[in-house]
């Protein structure tokens, strides 16, 4: 029989033909065949188009954090600049330094200067310039920034934030400050009982104008005072401390003699009191007077300070005595009158304990004080007065105008501090938030986006105690012991502070725009009043803060943590998790676990790993183990390596619970995740020294994981490091 094809059966009148039936059944079913094939495929390509192009985030959020990634290296595009930079560099304004002549830290402390070699090392000579300047500032310039933004709007939501707002403009209003000169100060030393360098002095007693000059003025000539936990005990009780104070005179420390004595630099010292002097308008003859016994008076007293290692060492620190036997032991000072007057209205009394850190200092001062005092009675003047009157200008130098601050920035360089001077807007955020602590802290507390920020810290501190459980399976004895303590912490953001508790802070401040000094004067008060805060053990936030503190057990996270551009709620969650989640996990690591290296050989195995890896590409495998890293060192590489882990895990958790990402410039999931580190892994707090290399480097150790990353990392042909799990 003649076969029949399916184009055998083109017309009607065949259709009952059971060949050509069954041929067009054929028909119907490769046609549905491969229409399901086509659609399969269609489905697939479009699952694969979601997976790997999500749809970008065109938020203005997100629109600016394009712009920085603009300038950023894509370190899988251009892997090998990773190899020229060193987070470690002296003066590193911003991270980045030239790698030419990079700096390796040996066992023995000394500094090894490695010249780049062959193919790779020429490199250095053709980086784009651009390469120093695209990491972020660090995190408290970032927050200042987003402080500054909140306090140059025009107007507050309240009465309250319209305070701090006033404060902050007066201290940039220059043209007032500078139009009233030194009569502010010239006035309120009339308040403290005049000075017998301008002939005006009613010859106030000694411990009265001490008493004055710590309740309002926040000053303290004499010694320090400030409030603190014994760190002997395992209790968060707050003492009252008392040190010795910050002298203005330059000292260096004698190891033979154990005694401080003058540097010699103190002939700027000299010079420098008296510009101020000058500036005071103290009378010529009686200037040479007045400020050659300030010096001796100065000298005297630094003989018996010493630096804090040397008080370590000679177990001089957190001395507990009652203010009676402080008395008994230092008696020219009247201990409970002028510490009820720095805590007022708190009750202070003779039996309460204080922790003293240089108790010979005390003593010392204090029969030099007699010894001054008998002098005065002989000679009918009084440098001790002098001594109180220049210690309170130091003190309020900030809000006086250029002249003083320009001495005192003339005697800072001459004591060899070449720092820049910060910008004003800087000075003055800083000077705001030390009055306005709180109310700065309500303010940036309406910026976040708690939700977000709540679920960046649950998953992360969820993958820190899970990478923690993983150490604990290879250190069993230490391992367990730190799950423990990490499994009983919290994770919290500080507490807000009530409308109703701002407004009893706040609410009897007034606030001029013209009259900076005043304000001044009423910031002293405020800061007084979160010293005894402190006293009463209350939380305090920090608004400056840039990291995670313990409290009991509870660890928190303060709130500054999560401003732009370090964080936006719309900001693809891999951008979060790259760049702050991984500064959060380095903190949480440095926090809790900071003497592991110590305790564990984990560290050196990961950090001996990452830098044999490092030393391989850079130098040729000839040289792996050439350049030993110090423990201390090992345990920053396994820090950065860790905390990088622990963030990106973080992230995929959140992948898993919410599905979907959005995607930056192209980039999305890991490659925007990696490329997020890589803009802010030279972070300078506050181990930046221990850094032997680009910390983006770790992003090549973690792509030898297979199918994490978007491609492999080679460097001219050569791939970066070797398949596998990394380190």
């Amino acid at each position: 029989m003649q076969s029949v094809t399916i184009e055998d059966c083109p017309t009607a009148t065949q259709a009952g033909d059971p060949q050509c039936v069954w041929g067009k059944r054929v028909k119907v079913a490769l046609g549905f065949a491969i229409l399901a094939t086509l659609i399969g495929l269609g489905l697939h390509s479009l699952m694969c188009w979601s997976l790997a192009a999500p749809p970008e985030c065109l938020s203005p959020a997100c629109l600016g954090a394009a712009g920085r990634l603009s300038a950023a290296v894509d370190p899988f595009a251009r892997p090998c600049d990773y190899f020229l930079f060193t987070c470690g560099s002296p003066g590193a304004a911003r991270g980045r330094q030239r790698g030419k002549g990079i700096v390796h830290h040996g066992n023995s402390g000394e500094a090894d200067n490695l010249q780049r070699r062959g193919g790779r090392g020429a490199q250095t000579e053709r980086m784009n310039d651009t390469l120093e300047d695209e990491s972020l500032p660090d995190r408290e310039t970032l927050l200042l920034q987003s402080i500054r933004n909140i306090l140059e709007t025009s107007e507050g939501r309240d009465s309250l934030e319209a305070k701090a707002k006033r404060f902050y403009r007066s201290c940039m209003n220059t043209r007032a400050i500078e139009r009233q000169g030194s009569e502010p100060f010239l006035n309120l030393i009339q308040q403290v009982g005049g000075w017998p360098a301008l002939g005006l002095w009613t010859e106030t007693d000694l411990n009265s104008t001490l008493a004055v000059l710590m309740g309002q003025y926040g000053t303290f000539p004499f010694f320090s005072v400030y409030v603190g936990r014994d760190p002997n005990q395992d209790t968060d009780t707050p003492y009252i401390q008392i040190d010795q104070p910050d002298l203005q005179i330059p000292t260096q420390w004698d190891n033979q003699s154990q005694t401080s004595k003058s540097h010699p630099s103190v002939r700027a010292f000299v010079s420098t009191s008296n510009h101020f002097l000058t500036l005071l308008g103290v009378p010529a003859q009686s200037r040479a007077m007045h400020k050659g016994l300030y010096t001796m008076l100065a000298s005297e007293l630094a003989v018996k300070t010493s630096p804090l290692h040397h008080r370590q060492q000679a177990n001089m620190l957190y001395r507990r005595l009652t203010i009676a036997e402080l008395q008994t032991l230092a008696p020219v000072i009247d201990w409970l009158g002028c510490l009820q007057a720095a805590f007022h209205p708190l009750h202070i009394s003779q039996s309460q304990t204080v922790l003293v850190h240089n108790l010979p200092y005390m003593v010392h001062m204090s029969e030099t004080l007699s010894k001054w005092l008998q002098k005065n009675r002989m000679m009918g003047r009084d440098p001790i007065q002098t001594y109180m009157v220049l210690s309170l200008l130091y003190t309020l130098l900030p809000a006086l105008d250029s002249r003083f601050r320009e001495t005192q920035r003339n005697f800072s360089v001459a004591l060899g501090n070449v720092e820049e001077e910060e910008p004003r807007w800087k000075h003055c955020v800083r000077r705001t938030e030390e009055g306005f602590d709180r109310l700065l802290s309500h303010m940036i507390q309406g910026q976040v986006a708690h939700k977000e920020a709540d679920s960046l810290v649950r998953n992360l501190y969820s993958s820190f105690q899970k990478k923690l459980a993983d150490l604990t399976r290879r250190d069993q004895e230490f391992g367990t012991i730190v799950l423990k303590r990490v499994m009983t912490l919290t994770p919290q953001f500080f507490p807000n502070t009530t409308t109703d508790r701002l407004t009893q802070l706040y609410s009897e401040v007034v606030i001029s725009d013209e009259n900076y000094f005043s304000n001044y004067l009423q910031s002293l008060l405020l800061q007084r009043q979160r010293r005894n805060q402190l006293y009463m053990n209350s939380l305090q936030p920090d608004l400056m803060s840039i990291s995670p503190v313990l409290s009991g057990t509870d660890v928190i996270f303060p709130t500054g943590m999560f401003l732009p551009p370090l964080f936006h709620p719309t900001y693809p969650r891999a951008l979060n998790y790259g760049g702050l989640g991984f500064m959060m996990a380095k903190d949480l690591l440095h926090l809790l676990l900071p003497d592991f290296h110590n305790q564990s050989d984990i560290p050196e195995s990961v950090g001996a790993c990452v830098w044999s890896k490092y030393i391989s590409v850079t130098e040729g495998h000839g040289r792996v183990g050439a350049f030993v890293l110090s423990p201390h060192q090992k345990m920053e590489v396994w820090v950065h390596y860790t905390a990088l882990q622990v963030a990106l895990e973080a992230y995929q958790s959140s992948l898993q619970q919410q599905g979907s990402d959005s995607a930056l410039k192209g980039m999305f999931h890991t490659h925007l995740f990696f490329t997020s580190f890589s803009q802010i892994s030279c972070d300078p707090y506050p181990y930046r020294q221990l850094v032997t290399f680009e910390p983006s480097f770790l992003v090549s150790v973690m792509c030898a994981k297979p199918d994490l990353c978007p491609s492999r990392m080679t460097c001219q042909g050569v791939q970066l490091v070797g398949t596998g799990d990394g380190c």
